[in-house]
């Protein structure tokens, strides 16, 4: 009978169904719980497109795919409680142990999601340091704790084999090189918070790596004061009725770089109360045009945003030397022209995961009398 009894606690104790174990605040104990418990924490995603979860009895499935193509490549895993035996698991799912303990970031968008999580110490590789903000990462390079694997096209793959972590975030609609990385062995898995079109889509990707953390509760906790500041921004210009037009991006090489109508970046201006100058194009990624076709359109824009990494002091007269054709836009006469040095603000380590505060800036600048006293977290008028 004891036997039985052993055995029987034995089998409740690996009937773990949640994506992590779960354990009681103030305590080492462990509550073990299925899926089907209306206590256990999930993450629900309203906004993002390019992330599904399906609970089951043994696992969380997780289905990734561009947000911007739902014809492209679907990715799947079931995220499995670590030590747990789990059954039943679709056959073109990857089975990932949660939650996960070491990771390597490819971009600065994923990075972003640890640092608002505040859970660096999982980090042990990045790509690029260029522009690298954060201090615990820039200490935690010199002291060896997380390492530099190379850029995409171009991976050190002994550097990774030697950090050797439980998963390796990728974005495979860029560059790639990740055949390659295929024959080290480690799980690779997509994080597309870059393709999403919506600002507030592309910031609830931290309950994705919340999910793969075991921080579920931290992560909804988070994005939920995010979704209420940026909304209560967002009603602030419901009903203004002067809308301002906004036009993007350089010349680089003899092509203007630009997002269609269908983007993040538009839909962040149409909430801040502005009109995108290619509010009517359909695309939602890149869109490269020449001079002729963005001066025609945006020759009488009100504003003119810029981001950019130029070393030293951008002023009007800056561009004025980059290209005399500039001085012809109103944008440039009036002086509305929004810019953000990458150099001096971290835009691509948080501004993901701060479209609130991004929302707060383009208000202040493009109706002032609606808010007052914001400081600016990445964009100002240029002086």
């Amino acid at each position: 009978m004891k036997k039985l009894i052993l055995a029987s606690g034995l089998l409740l104790l690996l009937t773990v169904t949640a994506c992590q174990s779960k354990h009681k605040q103030g305590s080492g104990n462990l509550e073990h719980k299925t899926l089907t418990d209306s206590s256990i924490v999930k993450i629900i995603p309203e906004y993002a497109q390019g992330f599904k979860i399906t609970y089951t009895d043994q696992a969380c499935l997780l289905d990734i795919q561009d947000p911007q193509n739902k014809e492209s490549q679907s990715f799947h895993y079931a995220l499995v409680p670590r030590g747990v035996e789990a059954e039943n698991i679709p056959a073109d799912y990857t089975v990932i142990e949660t939650p996960i303990r070491s990771v390597i970031c490819m971009t600065s968008l994923q990075l972003s999601n640890f640092i608002k999580l505040e859970e660096l110490d999982a980090v042990v590789g990045i790509t690029s340091t260029r522009h690298l903000f954060n201090k615990k990462i820039n200490d935690r390079l010199k002291e060896g704790s997380i390492h530099k694997i190379g850029i995409e096209g171009n991976f050190d793959n002994e550097v990774i084999m030697s950090v050797n972590p439980d998963l390796i975030l990728i974005s495979p609609f860029k560059r790639g090189g990740y055949d390659a990385l295929k024959e080290v062995g480690i799980p690779l898995m997509p994080h597309l918070g870059y393709k999403e079109m919506t600002p507030l889509g592309q910031a609830e990707w931290i309950k994705f790596v919340g999910l793969l953390l075991g921080k579920e509760d931290k992560a909804n906790e988070q994005f939920a004061a995010i979704k209420k500041r940026y909304n209560e921004l967002k009603e602030l210009t419901g009903r203004v009725t002067k809308r301002p037009v906004v036009f993007s991006g350089e010349l680089r090489g003899g092509n203007w770089y630009a997002v269609g109508g269908r983007s993040f970046l538009a839909q962040l201006f149409k909430d801040a109360g502005a009109d995108y100058f290619l509010k009517d194009d359909e695309r939602s990624g890149g869109v490269t045009l020449d001079f002729e076709t963005v001066y025609s359109q945006a020759a009488g824009a009100d504003y003119w945003r810029i981001v950019n990494s130029y070393q030293g002091k951008f002023s009007y007269n800056t561009l004025k030397e980059e290209d005399a054709r500039y001085v012809d836009f109103k944008a440039y006469k009036e002086k509305g022209v929004i810019y953000c040095n990458m150099r001096e603000r971290p835009f691509y380590e948080s501004m993901p995961t701060e479209p609130e505060v991004v929302l707060a800036d383009l208000i202040q600048i493009f109706h002032p009398q609606l808010l007052s006293g914001h400081q600016p977290g990445y964009y100002e008028l240029l002086k």
